[in-house]
Protein backbone atom coordinates (compact mmCIF):
# COMPACT_ATOMS: atom_id res chain seq x y z
CA UNK A 1 0.00 0.00 0.00
CA UNK A 2 2.98 2.23 0.63
CA UNK A 3 4.44 1.59 -2.90
CA UNK A 4 1.34 2.36 -4.41
CA UNK A 5 0.50 5.68 -2.48
CA UNK A 6 3.87 6.67 -3.28
CA UNK A 7 3.21 5.81 -6.69
CA UNK A 8 0.29 7.75 -7.07
CA UNK A 9 1.74 10.82 -5.28
CA UNK A 10 4.67 10.71 -7.81
CA UNK A 11 2.44 10.70 -11.08
CA UNK A 12 0.20 13.41 -9.00
CA UNK A 13 3.50 15.81 -8.54
CA UNK A 14 4.72 15.11 -12.45
CA UNK A 15 1.01 16.25 -13.85
CA UNK A 16 1.19 18.98 -11.31
CA UNK A 17 4.88 19.79 -12.96
CA UNK A 18 3.89 19.07 -16.38
CA UNK A 19 0.97 21.37 -15.98
CA UNK A 20 2.87 24.23 -14.82
CA UNK A 21 5.04 23.90 -17.86
CA UNK A 22 1.94 23.80 -20.39
CA UNK A 23 2.13 27.25 -21.58
CA UNK A 24 -1.30 28.99 -21.19
CA UNK A 25 -3.36 32.06 -22.43
CA UNK A 26 -5.37 34.11 -20.36
CA UNK A 27 -9.38 33.47 -21.67
CA UNK A 28 -10.30 35.79 -24.48
CA UNK A 29 -13.34 37.85 -24.13
CA UNK A 30 -14.65 39.81 -27.08
CA UNK A 31 -17.68 40.57 -29.59
CA UNK A 32 -20.04 42.82 -30.64
CA UNK A 33 -23.39 44.96 -30.41
CA UNK A 34 -25.03 46.36 -33.45
CA UNK A 35 -28.89 48.40 -33.69
CA UNK A 36 -29.93 50.03 -37.42
CA UNK A 37 -32.62 52.09 -38.68
CA UNK A 38 -34.32 51.17 -42.21
CA UNK A 39 -36.06 52.84 -44.87
CA UNK A 40 -37.27 50.62 -47.83
CA UNK A 41 -38.39 53.44 -50.77
CA UNK A 42 -41.71 51.64 -51.57
CA UNK A 43 -42.16 51.59 -47.45
CA UNK A 44 -42.25 47.52 -47.96
CA UNK A 45 -39.90 44.98 -47.19
CA UNK A 46 -38.74 44.81 -50.23
CA UNK A 47 -34.97 43.15 -50.37
CA UNK A 48 -34.65 39.30 -49.54
CA UNK A 49 -31.14 39.29 -48.61
CA UNK A 50 -30.17 38.60 -44.74
CA UNK A 51 -30.60 40.57 -42.06
CA UNK A 52 -31.77 44.73 -41.78
CA UNK A 53 -35.39 43.20 -42.16
CA UNK A 54 -37.41 45.61 -40.95
CA UNK A 55 -38.91 48.81 -42.29
CA UNK A 56 -39.08 52.21 -40.89
CA UNK A 57 -38.30 50.75 -37.57
CA UNK A 58 -34.90 51.30 -35.10
CA UNK A 59 -34.51 47.43 -34.51
CA UNK A 60 -31.77 44.94 -32.61
CA UNK A 61 -29.09 43.25 -34.64
CA UNK A 62 -27.80 41.22 -31.98
CA UNK A 63 -24.97 41.24 -28.85
CA UNK A 64 -22.14 38.67 -29.93
CA UNK A 65 -19.94 36.84 -27.33
CA UNK A 66 -16.71 35.55 -28.46
CA UNK A 67 -15.04 33.88 -25.89
CA UNK A 68 -11.31 32.03 -26.68
CA UNK A 69 -8.29 30.04 -24.90
CA UNK A 70 -5.59 28.25 -25.47
CA UNK A 71 -3.34 25.54 -23.12
CA UNK A 72 -0.45 24.23 -24.92
CA UNK A 73 -1.53 22.84 -28.46
CA UNK A 74 -5.23 22.44 -27.99
CA UNK A 75 -7.23 25.85 -28.11
CA UNK A 76 -11.51 26.44 -28.21
CA UNK A 77 -13.52 29.05 -29.16
CA UNK A 78 -16.76 29.72 -28.13
CA UNK A 79 -19.06 31.97 -29.85
CA UNK A 80 -23.05 32.63 -28.75
CA UNK A 81 -24.99 35.81 -30.03
CA UNK A 82 -28.53 36.52 -28.50
CA UNK A 83 -31.18 38.87 -31.13
CA UNK A 84 -32.72 38.28 -34.00
CA UNK A 85 -29.66 38.42 -36.13
CA UNK A 86 -27.92 35.37 -34.14
CA UNK A 87 -30.71 33.48 -33.92
CA UNK A 88 -34.02 32.79 -36.25
CA UNK A 89 -31.97 34.73 -39.19
CA UNK A 90 -29.31 32.78 -38.74
CA UNK A 91 -29.80 28.92 -38.17
CA UNK A 92 -32.14 26.97 -39.89
CA UNK A 93 -33.73 24.66 -37.00
CA UNK A 94 -34.22 27.91 -35.27
CA UNK A 95 -36.84 27.15 -31.97
CA UNK A 96 -40.10 28.33 -31.65
CA UNK A 97 -40.16 28.49 -27.76
CA UNK A 98 -39.29 32.30 -27.52
CA UNK A 99 -35.62 31.84 -27.12
CA UNK A 100 -33.18 34.33 -29.18
CA UNK A 101 -29.98 32.72 -29.45
CA UNK A 102 -27.60 31.13 -31.20
CA UNK A 103 -24.22 29.03 -31.08
CA UNK A 104 -22.64 30.55 -34.10
CA UNK A 105 -18.93 28.82 -33.25
CA UNK A 106 -18.57 25.92 -30.82
CA UNK A 107 -15.52 24.02 -31.54
CA UNK A 108 -11.37 22.87 -30.38
CA UNK A 109 -8.33 22.76 -32.15
CA UNK A 110 -5.15 21.04 -31.64
CA UNK A 111 -1.80 21.66 -32.98
CA UNK A 112 -0.15 18.60 -33.64
CA UNK A 113 3.16 20.66 -35.28
CA UNK A 114 3.45 24.21 -36.23
CA UNK A 115 2.18 23.58 -39.90
CA UNK A 116 -0.42 20.65 -39.17
CA UNK A 117 -3.76 21.06 -37.46
CA UNK A 118 -7.49 19.75 -36.74
CA UNK A 119 -10.17 21.12 -35.84
CA UNK A 120 -13.82 19.87 -34.83
CA UNK A 121 -17.10 20.85 -33.91
CA UNK A 122 -19.46 23.75 -35.80
CA UNK A 123 -18.41 26.52 -37.22
CA UNK A 124 -18.42 29.34 -39.21
CA UNK A 125 -18.41 28.51 -42.70
CA UNK A 126 -15.21 28.41 -44.91
CA UNK A 127 -17.53 29.31 -48.22
CA UNK A 128 -18.08 33.05 -49.01
CA UNK A 129 -16.81 36.82 -48.46
CA UNK A 130 -19.05 38.62 -46.05
CA UNK A 131 -20.36 36.73 -42.35
CA UNK A 132 -22.91 36.95 -40.24
CA UNK A 133 -21.12 39.70 -37.29
CA UNK A 134 -21.62 42.66 -38.71
CA UNK A 135 -18.25 43.50 -36.95
CA UNK A 136 -17.01 41.22 -40.19
CA UNK A 137 -18.28 43.41 -43.29
CA UNK A 138 -17.73 46.58 -44.56
CA UNK A 139 -21.48 46.35 -45.50
CA UNK A 140 -24.14 46.06 -42.85
CA UNK A 141 -27.08 44.19 -45.72
CA UNK A 142 -25.59 41.62 -47.30
CA UNK A 143 -25.32 39.66 -50.35
CA UNK A 144 -27.41 36.69 -52.49
CA UNK A 145 -24.31 35.40 -52.53
CA UNK A 146 -24.23 35.81 -48.84
CA UNK A 147 -28.07 34.68 -47.94
CA UNK A 148 -28.01 31.69 -50.41
CA UNK A 149 -24.76 30.14 -49.24
CA UNK A 150 -24.28 28.60 -46.02
CA UNK A 151 -23.93 30.20 -42.91
CA UNK A 152 -21.97 27.43 -40.90
CA UNK A 153 -20.86 23.93 -41.03
CA UNK A 154 -20.29 21.32 -38.47
CA UNK A 155 -17.52 18.58 -38.68
CA UNK A 156 -14.15 17.89 -38.51
CA UNK A 157 -11.30 18.96 -41.01
CA UNK A 158 -7.72 19.19 -40.96
CA UNK A 159 -5.48 22.41 -42.22
CA UNK A 160 -2.06 22.22 -43.34
CA UNK A 161 0.48 25.28 -43.52
CA UNK A 162 3.28 24.71 -46.72
CA UNK A 163 4.02 28.29 -45.76
CA UNK A 164 2.88 31.54 -44.95
CA UNK A 165 1.60 32.11 -48.43
CA UNK A 166 0.41 28.54 -49.01
CA UNK A 167 -2.18 26.07 -47.07
CA UNK A 168 -4.59 23.67 -47.82
CA UNK A 169 -7.69 22.59 -45.73
CA UNK A 170 -9.75 19.17 -46.23
CA UNK A 171 -12.74 17.96 -43.99
CA UNK A 172 -15.93 16.10 -43.57
CA UNK A 173 -19.28 18.39 -42.65
CA UNK A 174 -22.71 17.83 -42.01
CA UNK A 175 -25.04 19.70 -43.78
CA UNK A 176 -25.67 23.14 -43.73
CA UNK A 177 -26.71 25.40 -40.64
CA UNK A 178 -27.50 22.90 -38.09
CA UNK A 179 -26.22 21.50 -34.70
CA UNK A 180 -27.21 18.48 -35.26
CA UNK A 181 -27.13 16.87 -39.02
CA UNK A 182 -30.14 15.47 -40.05
CA UNK A 183 -28.61 13.58 -42.93
CA UNK A 184 -25.59 11.77 -41.58
CA UNK A 185 -22.16 13.50 -42.09
CA UNK A 186 -22.68 13.78 -45.49
CA UNK A 187 -20.29 16.30 -46.95
CA UNK A 188 -16.86 16.65 -47.87
CA UNK A 189 -14.91 20.22 -48.35
CA UNK A 190 -11.65 21.79 -49.06
CA UNK A 191 -9.83 25.12 -49.27
CA UNK A 192 -6.78 26.26 -50.62
CA UNK A 193 -5.55 29.26 -49.81
CA UNK A 194 -2.49 31.63 -51.66
CA UNK A 195 -0.99 35.03 -51.06
CA UNK A 196 1.11 35.17 -53.29
CA UNK A 197 2.10 38.87 -52.33
CA UNK A 198 2.06 40.78 -49.76
CA UNK A 199 -1.62 42.45 -49.13
CA UNK A 200 -3.11 40.04 -51.26
CA UNK A 201 -5.10 36.77 -50.47
CA UNK A 202 -6.99 34.12 -52.38
CA UNK A 203 -9.56 31.27 -51.09
CA UNK A 204 -10.50 28.54 -53.19
CA UNK A 205 -13.17 26.88 -51.66
CA UNK A 206 -15.04 23.61 -52.71
CA UNK A 207 -18.08 21.93 -50.51
CA UNK A 208 -19.80 18.97 -52.09
CA UNK A 209 -23.14 16.89 -50.04
CA UNK A 210 -26.23 17.59 -48.44
CA UNK A 211 -26.68 21.46 -48.81
CA UNK A 212 -29.35 24.17 -48.63
CA UNK A 213 -31.88 22.51 -51.32
CA UNK A 214 -30.83 19.35 -51.66
CA UNK A 215 -27.24 17.33 -52.62
CA UNK A 216 -25.38 19.77 -54.43
CA UNK A 217 -21.39 21.46 -55.51
CA UNK A 218 -20.35 24.31 -54.57
CA UNK A 219 -17.06 26.23 -55.78
CA UNK A 220 -16.28 29.36 -54.54
CA UNK A 221 -13.65 31.71 -54.66
CA UNK A 222 -13.43 34.72 -52.25
CA UNK A 223 -10.25 37.31 -52.98
CA UNK A 224 -8.97 40.41 -51.27
CA UNK A 225 -6.39 42.77 -52.11
CA UNK A 226 -5.19 45.42 -50.08
CA UNK A 227 -3.59 47.62 -53.11
CA UNK A 228 -2.69 50.56 -51.72
CA UNK A 229 -2.77 51.80 -47.95
CA UNK A 230 -6.36 53.43 -48.59
CA UNK A 231 -7.32 51.13 -51.16
CA UNK A 232 -8.97 47.93 -51.05
CA UNK A 233 -10.54 45.51 -53.79
CA UNK A 234 -12.10 42.38 -52.89
CA UNK A 235 -14.12 39.65 -55.11
CA UNK A 236 -16.51 37.07 -54.19
CA UNK A 237 -17.48 34.57 -57.24
CA UNK A 238 -19.41 31.52 -56.87
CA UNK A 239 -21.39 28.45 -58.52
CA UNK A 240 -23.93 25.75 -56.81
CA UNK A 241 -25.68 23.19 -58.58
CA UNK A 242 -27.93 20.92 -57.12
CA UNK A 243 -28.03 17.42 -58.77
CA UNK A 244 -30.63 15.93 -60.95
CA UNK A 245 -31.07 19.95 -62.30
CA UNK A 246 -33.01 21.13 -59.29
CA UNK A 247 -31.83 24.38 -58.82
CA UNK A 248 -28.77 25.86 -57.86
CA UNK A 249 -27.42 29.42 -57.97
CA UNK A 250 -24.23 31.46 -59.89
CA UNK A 251 -23.25 34.87 -59.03
CA UNK A 252 -20.22 37.36 -58.42
CA UNK A 253 -19.97 40.50 -56.34
CA UNK A 254 -17.08 42.84 -56.09
CA UNK A 255 -16.20 44.71 -53.26
CA UNK A 256 -13.89 48.40 -53.61
CA UNK A 257 -13.14 50.42 -50.73
CA UNK A 258 -11.52 53.16 -50.39
CA UNK A 259 -10.21 54.82 -46.47
CA UNK A 260 -9.76 58.31 -46.50
CA UNK A 261 -8.61 58.64 -42.92
CA UNK A 262 -8.14 55.57 -40.27
CA UNK A 263 -11.74 56.71 -39.73
CA UNK A 264 -13.47 57.42 -42.58
CA UNK A 265 -14.43 55.03 -45.63
CA UNK A 266 -16.51 54.63 -48.35
CA UNK A 267 -17.23 51.27 -50.09
CA UNK A 268 -19.09 49.85 -52.84
CA UNK A 269 -20.64 46.66 -53.63
CA UNK A 270 -21.87 45.55 -57.23
CA UNK A 271 -23.56 42.22 -57.62
CA UNK A 272 -24.72 39.89 -60.00
CA UNK A 273 -26.65 36.86 -59.03
CA UNK A 274 -29.00 34.33 -60.70
CA UNK A 275 -30.88 31.64 -59.31
CA UNK A 276 -30.52 28.21 -61.89
CA UNK A 277 -33.14 27.32 -63.95
CA UNK A 278 -35.46 24.48 -62.71
CA UNK A 279 -37.66 22.02 -65.15
CA UNK A 280 -37.61 24.85 -67.85
CA UNK A 281 -38.67 27.69 -65.10
CA UNK A 282 -36.18 30.44 -65.88
CA UNK A 283 -34.72 31.32 -62.70
CA UNK A 284 -35.01 34.82 -61.17
CA UNK A 285 -32.13 37.48 -61.61
CA UNK A 286 -30.95 40.16 -59.79
CA UNK A 287 -28.46 43.32 -59.94
CA UNK A 288 -27.55 45.19 -57.06
CA UNK A 289 -25.61 48.23 -55.94
CA UNK A 290 -24.67 49.38 -52.43
CA UNK A 291 -22.74 52.49 -51.76
CA UNK A 292 -21.25 52.14 -47.93
CA UNK A 293 -19.76 54.48 -45.55
CA UNK A 294 -18.12 53.57 -42.39
CA UNK A 295 -17.46 56.45 -40.16
CA UNK A 296 -15.39 55.21 -36.63
CA UNK A 297 -14.98 56.24 -33.12
CA UNK A 298 -13.28 54.02 -31.03
CA UNK A 299 -15.10 50.48 -30.70
CA UNK A 300 -18.14 52.54 -32.39
CA UNK A 301 -18.70 52.46 -36.07
CA UNK A 302 -21.60 54.19 -37.91
CA UNK A 303 -22.52 52.72 -41.33
CA UNK A 304 -25.20 54.74 -43.16
CA UNK A 305 -26.02 52.68 -46.68
CA UNK A 306 -27.95 53.39 -49.87
CA UNK A 307 -29.15 50.00 -51.78
CA UNK A 308 -30.13 49.77 -55.05
CA UNK A 309 -31.42 46.39 -56.62
CA UNK A 310 -32.97 45.52 -59.94
CA UNK A 311 -34.69 42.41 -61.93
CA UNK A 312 -36.38 41.95 -64.78
CA UNK A 313 -39.00 39.38 -63.61
CA UNK A 314 -40.17 41.89 -61.26
CA UNK A 315 -40.20 40.39 -58.27
CA UNK A 316 -40.45 43.69 -55.94
CA UNK A 317 -43.13 45.71 -55.34
CA UNK A 318 -44.64 49.22 -55.54
CA UNK A 319 -45.79 51.31 -52.52
CA UNK A 320 -49.30 50.61 -54.07
CA UNK A 321 -48.51 46.48 -54.01
CA UNK A 322 -48.18 46.49 -57.78
CA UNK A 323 -45.24 44.81 -59.04
CA UNK A 324 -42.05 46.40 -60.18
CA UNK A 325 -38.25 45.70 -61.48
CA UNK A 326 -36.60 47.67 -58.84
CA UNK A 327 -36.28 48.55 -55.31
CA UNK A 328 -34.43 50.42 -52.89
CA UNK A 329 -33.50 51.29 -49.00
CA UNK A 330 -31.35 53.62 -46.79
CA UNK A 331 -30.12 52.03 -43.79
CA UNK A 332 -27.83 53.31 -40.72
CA UNK A 333 -26.48 51.31 -37.98
CA UNK A 334 -24.33 51.39 -34.91
CA UNK A 335 -22.07 48.54 -34.30
CA UNK A 336 -20.13 48.59 -31.06
CA UNK A 337 -16.49 46.22 -31.23
CA UNK A 338 -15.25 45.32 -27.91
Amino acid sequence: MKKFLTAIFAMASASCALAQETPTSPLEISGSVDTYFKYDFAKQPNIGTSFASDHNSVSLGMIDLVLKKKTGKASFVGELSFGPRGQTQSILDASDDGSSFHIQNLYVNYDFTDQFSMTAGYMGTFIGYEVISPVGNFNYSTSYLFTNGPFQNAGIKATYKFSDKVSLMAGLFNDWNVYTATRGVSSIGGQLMVSPVEGWTAYLNVLSGAGGGGYGTIADLTTAYQITDKFKLGLNAANYDINDDAGGYAGAALYPQYSFTDAVALGLRGEYFKYKNVGGIEGEKYTSVTLTANIKSGGLTFIPEVRLDHSGTKPFAKENGMAAPNAGQFSLAAVYAF
